[in-house]
């Protein structure tokens, strides 16, 4: 799909009167939103889907024994608070490769503010945080791609 057909898509969803519209294809995902945002009048989101697959990787065997352990976790992680990815992209915890991260564990964050950048298409885009609370676990390394709703970070709320 090229600009001119993409310029095109807007234009006839624009008249439309449709609010959203999201297309995907093998290689592209686009989200057309129009109508008044917080952002601005119109927001067109183009997002290209990586054409390589991402290794899978096995998970960790566990033992024969009881389940304790795990449960353990399970319920220590419910409590936290899970900041997902908005976007697919490259996750950075720095603004540039000499200045210090966004945010490190233990640091306690407040509704706006930036908690790392992910580039997609060139453009980095801030990703701010919803909820207050302290930064208990940063679950993505530094300059690593992201998946859709991919967890990055868990936030201990209280």
């Amino acid at each position: 799909m090229d600009i001119k057909e993409i310029q095109s898509l807007i234009k006839f969803v624009a008249k439309s009167g449709a609010s959203e519209v999201k297309l995907e294809t093998d290689d592209i995902k686009i989200t057309i939103r129009t109508g008044p945002t917080s952002s601005g009048p119109e927001t067109t989101y183009v997002q290209q889907i990586p054409m390589q697959a991402q290794p899978v990787t096995a998970p960790a065997p566990v033992a024969a024994t009881p389940d304790a352990p795990a449960a353990e976790a399970t319920d220590e992680e419910s409590k936290y608070i899970t900041i997902k990815s908005p976007i697919i992209g490259t996750f950075y915890r720095k603004p540039s490769p000499d200045k210090p991260a966004f945010v490190e564990v233990g640091a306690s964050i407040a509704p706006g503010d930036v908690l790392c950048v992910i580039e997609a298409m060139k453009l980095f885009n801030d990703i701010e945080s919803e909820v207050s609370g302290k930064i208990v676990k940063v679950l993505v390394e530094d300059s690593s791609p992201v998946e859709f709703d991919q967890p990055l970070f868990l936030v201990d709320p209280s």
